[in-house]
């Protein structure tokens, strides 16, 4: 369902009362909060440009780049570079550093600019009739390698699918015929169109933008980058200029339940056919960074065909032999990207890691992998030069932008300095909950992970209700990191305890612990809920589990249907966001198959006893708790049918019970005034069940 120590001394329950601001954390400040993201430094690591994300008084945001130069010890805060009233997204640096290329939709479509990185007006370098989507500049600053969703049949003629897409709006009749799945996609009904990468010149100085651009995947019959997350690490330029690597799905009629993404190699000219250079593998290949002399390609690589959430492995190809060859298999983490260092020795890269996520070092000789920055969730990397520029946030912060320096291999990071302030810098009258990572013996008598936050208001010797939350995934993790959907600090803003329980299938602990959940959604991950809770309960003396509510989203949302039927004795109240309801439907009704086929270990007509084994809908007449349902219409990964079947069937038991609908949204909640609402709405549930 995706579309992320030991015992850990960060914020630790204090002994001594904590002094409580006049108010918690509450929705209406996280989605009016600045948001700092994607960092990228000059290649003399002098100078980090990154993007801040703000919003009007009537909760419309926009995107503007700011830049810091690195090389100055003042306290000036970084410069905003992008002018005014513009809207701004995926910037990167010109060679020599001192040019900053942006997509923006300015005059009407998204379109590549670039600017000085000083500041000036922008100028626009394309004007196609498609929008760019993602793009790299090539490493000569002469071409832009750009991907758009385009017919593929048109070829290089990009304004044949602009007409297309008016044919078919101006049809009489509105329907359409299918003869292969995808039918739909995350959010969205396939209209025809591909994600294809195409090639074109930049123009001279005081030239007009091009508008024209050569194909250059629009003979495979696959996205580049993927639908519907994928973006420009999909594909990158050699050194030189003339190839592109990109991982792209070629599935056929199979595409819905493959996830077997090869590393295509194109002649950038155009005038060689692409060659698959990670043919042998049948499962996932990602992420391709050439190193500096072009003679290596880094990537990543899963090993079992169908598995989402196997373990990502860090590669690396020698391009004039094809040979491959694991750079840390005994590291047991799934690697989140590349990031190369100068010499090609190293490689930089997150992952999750034991209710965090963490920055590694990679040695490519040895392998040896050593943990640079902890201390919560590192979002996003640059590396350039010796300098390195992140993004982190926690439990108690969003992001911030932070740079240091790197050490030596094998050497611990120096300190960083934060370039952004922290959220409790900006939001001077709230008080967070402190937070702690516990630990107990699950299932199979394994270690497993969670988190308790204290409520904002905490003092010691009283109790407080629960919010006992459930991630989804299930191959996720709620751990020491930040979220403007789930976060553990708008309950304890609230006044409530939060209990989070990484179950078996949570990342970060090893694969097997991932893999353990596959086939057992309502045993394994029940056990450690179950033990977890009572664990909580047992070393937390102000946790009152007599007033407790059980919410979670996703498949989160499905343990809370299971909970409802197998576990409801501890809860006041449930609340599931987009869960599954029913397993069987589920494995008919959602887009991406692989998924359901993988957990369930086979298809609903193959495996049918499987999907029925842990299949809340067969337990309906054991519930007996209140539920708040919560869906959207746009929700094509659990469709919405599933949260309306869970609130009839608690409706028709006369069960109290509510239903919130969004026909705006998809699996999230990503509107600023529909998040209000769906927290208010939650909130007002848990008050009225839980609350003092």
């Amino acid at each position: 369902m995706k579309l992320r120590h030991a015992l850990l001394p960060l914020s630790l329950l204090a002994a001594l009362p904590s002094v409580a601001a006049a108010r918690g954390l509450e929705i209406r400040d996280m989605v009016a909060m600045d948001r700092v993201s994607a960092p990228v430094l000059t290649a003399d690591g002098g100078t980090v440009v990154f993007a801040k994300r703000s919003t009007d008084a009537n909760l419309k945001a926009s995107t503007a780049l700011f830049a810091r130069n690195l090389r100055t010890r003042d306290a000036a805060p970084p410069k905003q570079i992008t002018p005014a009233g513009w809207n701004v997204n995926s910037a990167s640096l010109s060679a020599d550093g001192q040019t900053v290329y942006f997509l923006s939709a300015k005059n009407g479509s998204q379109q590549l600019y670039a600017q000085p990185i000083s500041g000036g007006a922008p100028r626009q370098l394309t004007d196609f009739p498609v929008d760019v989507d993602s793009y790299h500049v090539s490493p000569q600053d002469d071409r832009v390698l750009f991907s758009a969703g385009v017919f593929q049949a048109c070829a290089s003629d990009l304004a044949c699918t602009e007409k297309k897409l008016k044919d078919v709006a101006g049809a009489k009749a509105s329907g359409k015929v299918f003869d292969s799945l995808f039918v739909r996609h995350w959010d969205t009904w396939n209209d025809g169109r591909r994600n294809t990468l195409f090639v074109a010149p930049l123009p001279a100085a005081k030239a007009g933008a091009v508008k024209g651009a050569s194909a250059l995947s629009a003979t495979i019959d696959g996205d580049a980058p993927s639908k519907p997350f994928g973006g420009n690490d999909d594909f990158a330029w050699s050194p030189d200029g003339s190839s592109v690597v990109a991982s792209i799905r070629v599935a056929g009629k199979q595409e819905s339940w493959s996830t077997n993404f090869d590393l295509y190699r194109f002649d950038a000219a155009g005038k060689q056919a692409p060659v698959n250079l990670t043919a042998s593998n049948p499962a996932w290949d990602a992420g391709p960074v050439f190193s500096a002399d072009g003679k290596t390609l880094f990537y990543r690589a899963m090993k079992r065909p169908g598995f989402e959430a196997d373990r990502f492995g860090l590669m690396a190809m020698d391009l004039a032999s094809g040979k491959t060859r694991e750079i840390a298999p005994q590291w047991d983490r799934s690697a989140g990207g590349i990031a190369l260092s100068a010499d090609g020795t190293s490689i930089y890269t997150t992952a999750d890691d034991l209710g965090e996520h963490p920055l590694f070092q990679i040695d490519v000789a040895s392998g040896k992998a050593t943990k640079l920055i902890g201390d919560g969730s590192v979002t996003a990397v640059d590396v350039a030069g010796n300098s390195v520029a992140i993004t982190r946030n926690s439990l108690k912060s969003n992001d911030q932008v932070l740079v240091g320096l790197l050490p030596a291999a094998g050497e611990p990071i120096g300190a960083l300095r934060a370039l952004t302030p922290a959220a409790g810098e900006v939001l001077k009258d709230v008080s967070f909950g402190d937070y702690e990572q516990f630990e107990f013996k699950g299932w199979n008598n394994d270690t497993v992970h969670g988190y308790v936050v204290k409520p904002h208001n905490y003092q010691e010797g009283k109790s407080y209700p629960v919010a006992f939350l459930i991630h989804g995934g299930p191959q996720g993790s709620f751990g020491n990191g930040w979220s403007y959907r789930w976060n553990p600090q708008t309950y304890a803003g609230q006044g409530y305890a939060v209990v989070m329980i990484d179950f078996h299938g949570s990342t970060g602990y090893g694969q097997a612990f991932t893999d353990a959940i596959s086939q057992h959604w309502g045993d394994r991950p029940l056990e450690d809920l179950q033990k977890g809770w009572s664990a909580a309960l047992k070393k937390y003396d102000f946790l009152n589990g007599d007033k407790a509510c059980a919410l979670g989203a996703s498949y989160g949302g499905f343990m809370v249907n299971w909970i409802a039927g197998n576990w409801n004795s501890p809860f006041k109240c449930l609340v599931n966001h987009d869960g599954v309801f029913d397993q069987r439907m589920m494995g008919y009704a959602t887009e991406e198959l692989w998924f359901t086929e993988w957990e369930q270990g086979g298809t609903p007509y193959q495996k049918a006893a499987n999907y029925e084994k842990f299949n809340p809908v067969n337990h309906v007449a054991d519930w007996k708790k209140p539920i708040l349902v919560i869906h959207g219409q746009q929700d094509f990964r659990i469709p919405v049918e599933q949260g309306l079947a869970a609130f009839t069937a608690a409706q028709r038991q006369g069960i109290e019970s509510k239903f919130l609908y969004f026909p705006d949204e998809n699996h999230w909640v990503l509107k600023p005034n529909n998040s209000i609402l769906w927290h208010d709405t939650v909130n007002a549930w848990l008050k009225q069940h839980i609350g003092e």
